[in-house]
């Protein structure tokens, strides 16, 4: 059974907005079906797509058919130990990469050794903070992802954007960009094709002046794209996705 240390209300009132992120996609196997309730709609507040099964049988069909970014496995199940299916997928050559984090009611030290010894990247015991949980999700996603490559200078077609130099270059001419424009730009060239929200920008600009909230990260980017789009009003590099954030286009059709 799946249990918080705070109430219903508290639980809602630590939700709080919904944060725009790149979507990683969760699944929650636990077998107390209200309270999973409440667990998959705090994650999905906070930018997170959830499935949710209630035994081991039903996870392992979710596991077979579903592509997942981490997986929150609860103990105590009604068909089964979740220590067993931990041994499974460590087995298996598709999933046993799959970052899992545990939860049980069982306080013992040699049960919370034996998941981590089965291959558990993290163990979080009930009862728990809905934050917490979150942070945990988090920091196992960002080990879980690699470090981007660095190069000291990006190509795209005729866009060449120097991180040594600290200039951008289309068709070998400067590109005239302040300081936090060049940042922005590198940020979001630095991971083509992949959605960055503002918040997530944001966090790549600590200590740049920018307010997500009162979007002067989208005039920053109306003033890249006079600079370096052949139609600013039609970009071909970066592109905004409506609702979620932008992305540097992986192929661009002006060049």
């Amino acid at each position: 059974m799946l249990t918080f240390q705070s109430s219903r209300r508290t639980f809602e009132s630590t939700s709080g907005p919904m944060l725009e992120m790149a979507v990683s996609k969760l699944l929650l196997i636990d077998d107390d079906s209200r309270l999973t309730a409440m667990v998959g709609d705090y994650l999905r507040g906070h930018g997170f797509d959830v499935d949710t099964a209630g035994s081991l049988a039903e996870g392992r069909t979710r596991l077979q058919l579903g592509t997942y970014d981490a997986l929150v496995l609860d103990l105590m199940l009604p068909d089964g130990d979740g220590l067993d299916l931990t041994r499974e997928l460590r087995a298996d050559a598709r999933l046993r990469r799959l970052p899992l984090l545990m939860l049980t009611a069982r306080g013992e030290p040699m049960d919370r050794i034996v998941g981590l010894e089965l291959g558990a990247d993290d163990y979080l015991p009930k009862p728990f903070e809905p934050r917490e949980l979150l942070a945990r999700i988090k920091a196992l996603l960002r080990r879980a992802t690699p470090e981007p490559v660095v190069e000291d200078v990006l190509q795209f077609g005729r866009l060449e954007i120097d991180l040594g130099a600290r200039e951008a270059r289309l068709d070998g001419l400067r590109c005239e960009l302040t300081s936090h424009q060049f940042d922005l730009l590198a940020v979001l060239a630095q991971s083509p094709g992949r959605v960055l929200s503002r918040d997530q920008i944001m966090d790549a600009l600590k200590g740049h002046p920018l307010e997500a909230f009162d979007r002067s990260i989208d005039v920053h980017v109306s003033r890249i794209r006079a600079v370096i789009e052949d139609d600013p009003k039609n970009p071909k590099r970066v592109l905004t996705v409506r609702g979620s954030g932008y992305v540097f286009a992986r192929r661009q059709d002006s060049d």
